[in-house]
């Protein structure tokens, strides 16, 4: 403990010699916001720089639009509906899973679609839909649950597609100016799948640094210092912190399972718009395991909670604090918006740890 504390005071002490303006980083994972708020780091670096939260949590991404489907689709009869604990307390415009689950529907929590996999062959004259929510280490169990499922045979089970990619939204950001970004602290978890070589056009293109960063305190404050360096040096590029986890080439398989179910298209963020090529559907080969072709279902036009700010929160234009709600209307236990609602959101890790 005493060398990781020289370690850190060592790292802090390089960051500061670097930081001679203001510098915006972004984490654009939620497991980067818990740790960066659980450690005490945005109290530990220099003023001056600004460690903001981007669109990292699946949970908080996911559209209005998507919550309503889910929900109408919970109340028919003959359908069970599974879900990753997370999404279950996420407002939608009128109502949530959980209230839902109150009213007697039919939702399971599940720990990997697996499960949901295991309930429909177990209730063959039920069709079990699995809410397919995440980047791009969920999806790849995802493919590889249909995969085993059309060998099985099984044909009641179906998933709600609502998978994101996260380049493509790192590139959105970097296109705006009002966001102004000086660095991405990239995704350790999501670049286990997809390697190094995905964020290549950010530096390229936008001539902002990157580098990809495990979650331990020691990885965080290693990945600003080399960010800052990047910048000192005026030489953007990609590099990898997190090399116990990550290589250039990302996993090969998971990377093949997901090209093999899945097509990329456009997509909605909740509270950010469209961006292209960032969303991930079924691909014509398995369209009979999508819920959505299966269900014709047309929930009212979905609204956004009056006075939440999470769409400007992770886009790194607002930070939790600046929202009237904040521990006021919103808290973990009465949230009103989705970045309080996930354990992955910025709303929630700063009220979890007292950050404003």
């Amino acid at each position: 403990m005493e060398t990781e504390s020289k370690l850190a005071q060592a790292l802090l002490h390089r960051i500061e010699k670097l930081l001679t303006e203001e510098v915006n980083l972004m984490e654009v994972c939620g497991t980067h916001t818990m740790a960066i708020s659980s450690s005490g780091i945005r109290r530990m670096v220099p003023r001056g720089l600004r460690l903001l939260s981007g669109p990292g949590c699946p949970v908080c991404v996911t559209p209005a639009e998507d919550i309503d489907w889910i929900i109408e689709l919970s109340k028919i009869p003959g359908v069970i509906l599974t879900t990753f604990g997370d999404m279950v307390r996420v407002p939608g415009s009128s109502s949530s899973l959980e209230a839902e689950m109150a009213k007697e529907a039919t939702i399971k929590v599940v720990y990997s679609p697996l499960d949901a996999l295991q309930i429909a062959q177990g209730n063959p004259e039920k069709r079990v839909c699995f809410v397919g929510v995440g980047f791009e280490t969920t999806s790849p169990t995802v493919a590889s649950t249909l995969l085993l499922a059309r060998n099985k045979g099984v044909k009641n089970l179906l998933i709600y597609p609502a998978f994101k990619l996260i380049p493509p939204a790192m590139g959105f950001l970097s296109e705006r100016e009002e966001a102004r970004i000086d660095g991405f602290i990239c995704p350790g978890h999501v670049s286990t799948i997809i390697g190094s070589h995905p964020y290549e056009f950010i530096p390229r293109r936008f001539g902002i640094p990157c580098v990809i960063t495990g979650f331990e305190p020691l990885d965080i404050l290693q990945g600003i210092w080399m960010l800052l360096r990047q910048k000192r040096a005026n030489d953007p590029k990609v590099e990898i912190q997190y090399k116990r986890g990550v290589n250039q080439e990302g996993n090969p398989q998971a990377l093949a399972s997901i090209k093999r179910v899945f097509q990329i298209g456009d997509s909605q963020w909740r509270g950010i718009g469209e961006i292209p090529s960032s969303g991930l559907g079924l691909s014509e080969k398995f369209a009979d395991y999508d819920a959505k072709k299966a269900f014709d279902l047309h929930p009212p036009r979905a609204e956004e909670p009056k006075g939440c700010i999470c769409g400007p929160i992770m886009m790194g234009l607002k930070v939790p604090p600046d929202c009237s709600l904040f521990g006021k209307g919103c808290t973990p236990q009465t949230p009103v918006g989705p970045c309080m609602v996930s354990s992955e959101g910025a709303c929630a890790a700063y009220y979890k740890y007292g950050e404003g």
